[in-house]
This record gives C-alpha cells, structure tokens and sequence, in this order.
C-alpha cells in the first residue's frame, strides 16, 4: 500500500494575531489540504493555551465539513478520560451523520492542559486514566451499536443512528500507548512531534503484537513537525519560529503566539537553549521540497509507517501554506 501524507493542525496563534484569525486560517487550510490531495485533516485539543485555539475539535470539525467535500476529518485528539464515552460517541455519531464516510474519531488519553484545566474539566477531581482502555472498549460499543444482551444499557443507542460509524484511532507518544492500540486492535499514530525518540521500536511491537478486531488490520502513523521551503535559507527563516516557541515552552516561559522569524533569529539563546532548539529538531524537518520529502520516506521506512501527518506553524500563514503546497507537490512527483 503507498505511503499517504495528512494534516494535524493544532491552530497556532502567531503574535500579534487573534483566536479568531487562527481558526480562519484552520479552515482555508483544510480546504487547501482537500484541494492538494493529502488524505485527512486532523484538528487537536488544548484547554487552557493562550496560543493555540483548538480546545474542542467536535465543534471544529462540524464546521470544517461544510467549508470542503472529500478529504476525511478527524480528531487529533480527543482526550477521553476527560470526559463520558457516551457523550463522546453522540458526538462523533453525529459528525459521521452530517458528513458520512469521512469522519475518524482519533482518542488520546493525555491532559491536553495543564494540571488546573484537568480539573476544572473533572469537576475539580483528579482524572482517572486507569480507566482509559475501558473507555475505548464503550466507545467502540456505542459507536457500533454492538451493547451486549447482558449489559445494564442494552437497547440504548448513541444517536443519531446512521449505516456507518467512525473508526476509532489511539494517539500516543509512548511504548504502553501502542500497545493498547494493538491490544484493541485498533489504528495507531504516534506523535513524533511530542516525542522524538522510541517511536520506531515502539510501532514495531505495535505490529508484533496486533490483535485484531472484526477483521482489522495494523495501520501505522506518524505526526511529526515540518517546515518546507523553496530554499533551506528560507526553510530555516520560517523554522527559527517553531525553535524559539518550542524552546520557550519547554521553559515555561511566557508566550505571546508564535514569534516573527525576526524575532527568533534576534534571541540571545543561552548555550542550555541551544542545546534545547537542536533536541527539538529531532522531532521536526526543515528543508527544500526534495530534502523533507527525502527525510519523511526515510523515517516512515523506519516506523514501517502507512501514513505520515504532518504538522506545521509558522508566524506567516502563507510561509505554512507553502509548506504543505511544496510537500504536496513532491510526493505527487515521487507517486
């Protein structure tokens, strides 16, 4: 099967700029995403981030179906052990009712916030993720309508009830993450852009250890952070953005939105930060259309992967579009 490229938007605010103009910039890139022919568009799931204005990517995706047509849509997370399956399969169930075979309801079982946003969505209780596998397990019943004979909600429906339902897909960035995918017997896809290491052995035994479930194969996926350019000069320009944002974030230090390049080039960085921006590196790639398109074959060789997500950010909407355009175009060529 070959290789396939999709799109996880987390939708960045850059400085100076608002919620609103990034949510707008999320949905002129979805479109531009069905247009340039990557597979699926994913949207993500953050409480409590000034940056970044995803924080319910249900309400999200309603609207992204009306703006395109064909490209599938899907959650790039939802984290479940916030919140009832019930409701979460009412949720999807209805998405897949509105816009029938395109919806994917990707789970995740991370905060998504800090430690006070965690408890403010669980009633000021600590969150269970013990409780995790189950959940997915209700999921997939509700979603299916397959509640056994035996079970206290038997004859309940998630409504709307329609021919189809949405496949659920795990996210993590950890060895226990891709194994309960496997477990389940579910699609896995592990964010390289959160963790950069382990994620090859850990899709390995993803595969090895694949149980499956009403006949489901193992799919693989990785998401990893990319910048891509007409020049490497360029490419770096618009990439010292990420470094400076990501470098900041991993410090706690406050943030205004994604910096200017301007900025970021200016930043006196420390000989620790330096060290941080080139660890972050491993978890993107920066480069010419031929140079990334080169890296992501590589490493999907690596993961044995079926499909690569790519997430990008840029202080100038047009420096991100460019990104996928020229990615997009690559793959076309290799195809």
């Amino acid at each position: 099967m070959a290789l396939t490229y999709s799109v996880l938007d987390q939708s960045p605010i850059s400085a100076g700029s608002s919620p609103q103009e990034a949510l707008k910039h999320t949905a002129i890139l979805a479109k531009y995403a069905e247009k340039w022919g990557y597979t699926r568009f994913w949207v993500s799931e953050h409480h409590d981030a000034p940056t970044l204005a995803g924080s319910s990517p249900e309400l999200l995706l309603a609207h992204l179906g009306a703006v395109t047509s064909t490209i599938r849509l899907g959650s790039g997370g939802v984290m479940l052990p916030h919140y009832a399956a019930f409701k979460v399969a009412e949720n999807f169930k209805l998405l897949e009712a509105l816009y029938p075979g395109r919806i994917d309801a990707g789970m995740g079982r991370a905060p998504g916030g800090m430690p006070r946003a965690s408890f403010a969505l669980n009633e000021g209780k600590k969150r269970d993720t013990s409780l995790f596998p189950k959940q997915l397990d209700e999921l997939r019943m509700y979603l299916t309508d397959s509640i056994p004979e035996d079970h206290p909600y038997y004859g309940m429906k998630a409504t709307p009830v329609s021919p189809s339902s949405p496949p659920i897909w795990l996210l993590g960035s950890s060895r226990s993450s891709a194994l309960l995918a496997a477990e389940k017997g579910l699609p896995y896809l592990f964010a390289h852009f959160i963790n950069g290491e382990g994620g090859q052995s850990f899709t390995k035994e993803y595969r090895k250890q694949f149980k499956s479930y009403d006949g489901s194969k193992p799919y693989v996926g990785f998401a990893i952070f990319a910048v891509c350019q007409e020049t490497q000069e360029k490419a770096e320009w618009v990439a010292s953005s990420l470094d400076l944002s990501l470098s900041m974030g991993a410090q706690g230090m406050p943030s205004q939105g994604t910096p200017p390049p301007e900025k970021a080039v200016a930043y006196p960085y420390s000989k620790f930060e330096k060290l941080l921006v080139a660890e972050n590196r491993r978890r993107m790639i920066v480069g010419t259309p031929q140079h990334v398109a080169n890296q992501l074959e590589k490493l999907a060789s690596e993961y044995g992967a079926d499909e690569v997500m790519l997430v990008s950010a840029a202080y100038d909407f047009k420096d991100k579009l460019k990104t996928y355009e020229l990615i997009a175009e690559e793959m076309k060529k290799r195809s």
